[in-house]
């Protein structure tokens, strides 16, 4: 296929990912973000209350684990990617501007549900009902967030062929490409697998009854292997173990984890729900 047919079919990036309204710049990846994260609470109080839940538990919940999970999110970005930062052309004011973009999904869940348990710890809350409502809002706030990526043109995947290539401008494109090459639009590919993630999600909670946290068991699940084999494919600088990019072993190591507690937390409920019953025909 000649260069100017990949091109008819191929997905354009944004011209531009932020705009100015006088002097205060409104930066798309930030709107993204912003409009997950209003999305997940707006679904997740619905899902919360349908449930037997309290009426603004969920929104005084996201007000603690919110900023604290941006912040673990940073953080992560930070340690992971420590040469733009620590680096010899590093540099260490860069560290607090996340509207450039680096933001570490994997701190900001696990720093966000640490939060969020803490306070429903401190205020009598039942946690894992909480998680459960949450679970899938989740992935729609994520597949969100992804378009941020788009608008600046980054975190793309290896060179590809494929009609839904995705363009790169001359000035995001990597070294050793020739202008007009075609990447996989890895975005595009997590977005889709949340999204069809949180469909799933939403299903098997209602086909299986699940309930005492194995719906968010569940949901790291899903991510972790959607995001195990898009990892794979993303070709910017990454941190590597034994050939790996550090978060294909993160995936790895979560996915696991993710299967044990639902598999031991659906042991426990069982367990549970059979011990009356004994008592009963005793």
């Amino acid at each position: 296929m000649s260069l100017s047919a990949m091109m008819a079919t191929s997905i354009p990036s944004p011209s531009q990912g932020v705009w100015h309204l006088g002097s205060i710049p409104l930066r798309a990846y930030a709107l993204c973000i912003l409009a997950g994260i209003m999305v997940a609470v707006w679904w997740s109080d619905k899902r919360y209350r349908a449930d037997g839940g309290e009426k603004d538990v969920v929104l005084d919940v996201c007000l603690v684990a919110v900023p604290v999970g941006i912040i673990g999110a940073r953080i992560y970005h930070v340690i992971t990617s420590p040469d733009a930062y620590f680096g010899p052309h590093g540099d260490l004011t860069r560290i607090p501007l996340i509207w450039e973009g680096g933001l570490g999904i994997w701190g900001g869940v696990a720093a966000g549900l640490l939060a969020a348990w803490i306070y429903t710890r401190k205020r009598g809350i039942n946690f894992p009902q909480l998680a459960d409502a949450v679970a899938p809002t989740l992935l729609i706030a994520q597949a969100m967030g992804r378009f941020g990526n788009w608008f600046n043109q980054e975190l793309f995947g290896a060179p590809t062929t494929k009609p839904w290539g995705l363009e790169i401008d001359v000035a995001h494109m990597p070294s050793g490409y020739a202008p007009g090459t075609l990447f996989h639009p890895t975005f595009a590919y997590e977005a889709l697998w949340n999204l069809a993630g949180a469909a799933f999600l939403v299903w098997a909670q209602k086909r299986f009854h699940l309930h005492g946290g194995r719906v968010m068991w569940l949901y790291v699940v899903v991510y972790t292997s959607g995001r195990l084999w898009i990892e794979m494919l993303r070709i910017d600088s990454a941190q590597h173990i034994f050939g790996l990019r550090l978060n294909v072993w993160t995936s790895l190591i979560v996915l696991s984890v993710g299967l044990i507690g639902f598999v031991f937390t659906g042991m426990r409920q069982r367990a549970q729900e059979v011990e009356p019953s004994e008592l009963v025909t005793r």
